[in-house]
């Protein structure tokens, strides 16, 4: 392999995207220079001028970089991201984790979920986890803090303050007046 597309490899250079691509024998997947995937070893590397020819010797496309062009249309990109918090709302996700998880900028995923959704990612989830907490506490004696942890909001007083703005009531006072 030449050394410059080594370089271009390490340096992730956009400027070398279309004149060749990389495929990593031990993935097998092959990407664009500019993936900011993690590097591979470079024993491991196999230069390609066209992407068919990766494609042919059985590489597939890298799903963070998309050398084959191919991506999905933001309706069904927006819903594969609200799965995921729909599955995950416990988990401590931020747009930052988001955008790394679904390859995309903080500035596009926020703009294309607010387009697509009509709320920001952190109001959906924020959504999420206040339905989840509103059957913790009625199905369950987990006391509030252990509710508020249980869906993601580890800090009680953030909890019960947001839990209020959203539903109007405190999560003790929605607990009662579930029970009555």
């Amino acid at each position: 392999m030449q050394d410059r597309y080594w370089q271009a490899i390490v340096a992730n250079d956009a400027a070398y995207d279309g004149m060749f691509y990389y495929a990593v024998t031990t993935t097998g997947i092959f990407c664009r220079p500019s993936c900011k995937s993690r590097l591979p070893k470079r024993e491991h590397v196999r230069i390609f001028r066209e992407r068919q020819e990766a494609a042919a010797e059985n590489f597939r496309p890298c799903k963070r970089c998309r050398p084959d062009g191919i991506r999905l249309p933001d309706e069904e990109w927006i819903e594969l991201i609200a799965g995921h918090m729909d599955e995950y709302y416990a988990e401590p996700l931020t747009l930052s984790v988001l955008a790394e998880q679904f390859y995309a900028s903080v500035y596009h995923l926020q703009r294309t979920f607010k387009r697509m959704k009509g709320v920001t990612p952190l109001t959906y989830l924020q959504q999420i986890r206040i339905e989840a907490a509103k059957r913790l506490l009625i199905e369950t004696d987990m006391p509030v803090n252990a509710v508020g942890a249980q869906v993601g909001i580890a800090n009680a007083a953030h909890f019960a303050t947001l839990f209020q703005k959203k539903t109007g009531f405190t999560p003790s006072e929605f607990r009662q007046s579930s029970t009555i």
